[in-house]
């Protein structure tokens, strides 16, 4: 994966006044920290940052960071985001290097269609939609696929069916399910219809039996007994 190169501004004047203005100029308060360097306090430019974390790689595309006289290969560790805006309002970089293990999260996707779900009324549930993978800085995936293309209902893909890039490695238990084929979802109208029905059902069977009990002639029961007949002598 090639560097994109990326210039930060030393010399930053920290605190909420100078960073708040620093973003009205278009530049985004950052930190460069790691390998045993002190932190710096730099600014980068909005625009460019956008540019260079929206390339094939994403947010964990690997920096080439210009500051002063120095370069710095980096990956932004921590990007923090305005809660309204969303937009970039603060990113710490880390130092690395090109053959240490470095830590990133990375998005799953999911790819294909689960026909067999769909035909069958269910849904497909996604339990996890991101993975911590550690791999080297060129080795980290912009995102992990999951093909659930042969998904039927009552099946599940674990994290020991994925198939991960070579040199990326998880730390999950392989048993963790990520996608699971569920059944058609009974709803509370399909409750109340089932349970109106047999309810409705129950109503039935009672007044059958009393229809049959009452057509049943009383025990002992003759013709001197009905309304009207001769009182015997």
């Amino acid at each position: 994966m090639p560097e994109i190169t990326l210039t930060a501004e030393s010399n930053r004047v920290t605190g909420s006044r100078s960073s708040g203005r620093s973003r009205r100029e278009g530049k985004i308060p950052a930190v460069v920290y790691g390998h045993g360097i002190d932190p710096l306090s730099v600014s980068v430019n909005a625009r460019e940052l956008r540019t260079a974390l929206t390339t094939s790689s994403g947010l964990n595309a690997l920096l080439e960071l210009q500051v002063d006289d120095a370069k710095h290969l980096a990956m932004a560790k921590s990007i923090q985001r305005d809660p309204r805006r969303n937009t970039v309002i603060h990113v710490d970089f880390q130092i690395v290097s090109r053959d240490e293990i470095v830590t990133a999260e990375v998005t799953i996707e999911l790819v294909g269609e689960a026909e067999d779900v769909h035909r069958g009324g269910g849904v497909v549930d996604q339990s996890l939609f991101n993975l911590t993978v550690h791999a080297t800085p060129d080795k980290i995936p912009q995102q992990i696929d999951i093909d659930v293309s042969d998904l039927k209902i009552g099946d599940s893909i674990r994290v020991a069916d994925l198939k991960l890039p070579e040199g990326v490695t998880i730390d999950l238990d392989p048993d963790t399910t990520l996608v699971v084929g569920q059944p058609p979802q009974v709803s509370d109208a399909d409750l109340v219809t089932e349970a109106d029905a047999e309810a409705e059902a129950e109503v039935a069977e009672a007044a059958a039996a009393a229809e049959e009990a009452g057509e049943a002639p009383a025990e002992g029961a003759g013709d001197g007994d009905k309304p009207g007949g001769d009182a015997p002598a």
